[in-house]
């Protein structure tokens, strides 16, 4: 094979990766994100306790996280059909590569919040701020460095199960390392495939890597601003105590 025709191969399949991943991501992050947190606030001493869902939405999380990536494609094929009309191609791919990326982001999204310092919860809720108050202004602000670096795993780990749905025609590059590299015995070819897959990877964790450094430098976890805010509104009642004094 030449050059010219592994290169018009090769952009093909990045294209199609990336369309892959990308789609698969946002699907993730929509639905693990919300799923995550509610793991945390319906958990024992939680801002919506309830130890039954908690147990039930833990177990679905945890059966759909051990079940691996090439079961689980071909279980959710006629899940897939119905969806898109096919089983194969890049957007038959999207529907279990975005499923089995859910519950794994979920847990990690769960991780994250769980290490948002008590004491701003504490703090908002003796102000009269509500669940939905804390969620989107503490838990979330608060964990966003370590959701950007759960969000670069997750990416990283969709890449390898995209690559993976290669094996059944779902396009990309894992299918032409499959294709190509083993089948038609196109060692170069697979190497290179192997090669843009790292650089791929390095560069996506780079990044991950560098905007959580950046929040951390800002103050996105248990930084000053929250604390700011909390100690303003406090001030106006100090200033009242020495007025009567």
């Amino acid at each position: 094979m030449t050059w010219s025709e592994m290169q018009l191969l090769l952009e093909q399949a990045c294209w199609d990766t990336l369309y892959m991943v990308g789609w698969s991501t946002l699907i993730a992050v929509a639905g693990g994100l919300p799923l995550g947190i509610l793991l945390v606030l319906t958990d024992r001493g939680g801002l919506l306790q309830n130890v039954v869902a908690n147990k039930v939405i833990g177990q679905v999380v945890n059966i759909a996280r051990s079940m691996p990536f090439i079961i689980l494609m071909v279980a959710l094929m006629g899940f897939t059909r119905s969806l898109t009309g096919t089983t194969i191609g890049r957007e038959a791919a999207i529907v279990p590569l975005a499923i089995g990326a859910i519950p794994f982001f979920a847990r990690l999204v769960e991780t994250a919040v769980r290490e948002v310092d008590g004491g701003l919860v504490e703090a908002v809720q003796s102000m009269g701020g509500n669940t939905w108050t804390i969620v989107r202004k503490v838990l979330v602000p608060e964990a966003l460095p370590s959701l950007i670096a759960s969000t670069t795993t997750t990416i990283v780990a969709l890449i390898g199960y995209s690559a993976m749905a290669g094996t059944v025609g779902a396009g990309g590059l894992g299918d032409i390392a499959i294709r190509y590299g083993y089948q038609r015995f196109e060692t170069e070819l697979m190497w290179i495939t192997v090669a843009i897959l790292a650089v791929v990877i390095s560069l996506i964790q780079f990044a991950g890597d560098f905007a959580a450094r950046s929040l951390h430098r800002r103050g996105g976890r248990s930084g000053p601003a929250p604390r700011l805010r909390l100690l303003k509104a406090k001030e106006p009642a100090a200033a009242d105590v020495g007025k009567v004094a």
